[in-house]
């Protein structure tokens, strides 16, 4: 008998597909005004926002984490940290305009408390 193995991944909790789609809506806005895209980022941008889904994947505080500019863990590398927060300075205050559910959201994220023995 061919027995054929799933491969087991834990599905995302609510919270950390919000996470997922914020930065992804960011990145959008940014690429668009910055790089003139019209379907889909640019590759750099591509790069990023693909480097974003693998660390937030990887958190190790997961639903109980709170924004990424707030935590303690800093997991991205020093370049794309750098490149995320310029991201998130042009797109941020357009998320409202764009994205209001998302962009409230991340602002209460914002306000979440550090978790315990971090």
């Amino acid at each position: 008998m061919n027995t054929v193995k799933k491969k087991t991944t834990s599905p995302l909790h609510p919270r950390m597909k919000r996470e997922r789609k914020t930065i992804e809506k960011m990145i959008a806005i940014y690429c668009r005004d910055h790089h003139n895209t019209k379907s889909g980022p640019c590759g750099e941008c591509r790069e990023l926002l693909e480097y974003a889904h693998l660390r937030l994947a990887h958190c190790p505080l997961q639903e109980n984490k709170t924004t990424c500019g707030n935590c303690p863990i800093h997991c991205y590398k020093p370049r794309m940290r750098e490149k995320v927060r310029e991201v998130m300075r042009y797109s941020g205050p357009r998320m409202i305009r764009h994205h209001p559910i998302l962009a409230v959201g991340h602002i209460v994220d914002g306000f979440r408390k550090k978790p315990k023995g971090s």
